[in-house]
């Protein structure tokens, strides 16, 4: 069992350390909005896992691939709310400031748009489908509880990693903030970001 769970924790953090959007999302963040953002998203982003790890465990992640509307209607969801991300940022002010401080309000919202971002991706699904069983150590035991633990062992990994990328991306952040047009660069920057992963999953073709 202890062989097998840290062959998945070895693979789980290569996997999570290879360019990915949820990676690139928490960068940007970390770069344009600071460290403490970056962090409060990558808390939505690993929370999200709870909802995929359960979906594979009680096998309703299948149900969901076998059905072509409801996968495509998933995966529109997180497309379109992506986009919608985009906009709004299109629509704000662009600004850096490294010490104000932020009402609790921004904090929910940046661990809810991890979280929506992170559960409408349906890719996300498709590859836990595929890793988890593969590190099941009892097929005689409860593969319930298994999947669970699989699934924990792979958000303390993620956001460990994500947090560490939040820091690194803060102190270049601190760097730049005083550059008269880094907060435009970095307000499009997010932009562009949410856009291209919102196309990445709309045509890719995972179904």
């Amino acid at each position: 069992m202890l062989e097998i769970l840290i062959q998945f924790l070895t693979a789980s953090i290569l996997l999570t350390l290879s360019p990915g959007p949820d990676i690139i999302y928490v960068l940007v963040t970390g770069l344009s909005q600071g460290k403490r953002e970056g962090i409060l998203l990558s808390t939505g982003l690993v929370s999200g896992i709870i909802i995929h790890t359960s979906l594979v465990a009680f096998g309703i992640s299948a149900l969901i691939t076998t059905s072509e509307t409801l996968f495509l209607l998933i995966k529109l969801s997180g497309a379109f709310y992506l986009l919608y991300l985009a906009f709004k940022i299109y629509r704000e002010p662009a600004h850096i400031d490294l010490t104000s401080k932020q009402p609790n309000k921004t904090n929910k919202n940046y661990i809810k748009q991890g979280f929506l971002m992170n559960v409408l991706n349906p890719k996300v699904t498709l590859f836990f489908m595929a890793f988890f069983p593969q590190f099941l150590w009892d097929n005689n035991g409860n593969t319930v509880i298994q999947f669970y633990i699989l699934g924990l062992i792979f958000m303390l990994q993620a956001f460990i990693i994500f947090g560490l990328i939040a820091v690194f991306a803060n102190k270049f952040y601190a760097i730049i903030q005083n550059y008269s047009k880094s907060a435009l660069i970095f307000k499009y920057l997010q932009i562009v970001v949410f856009a291209c992963i919102a196309l990445y999953i709309i045509f890719s073709h995972d179904y």
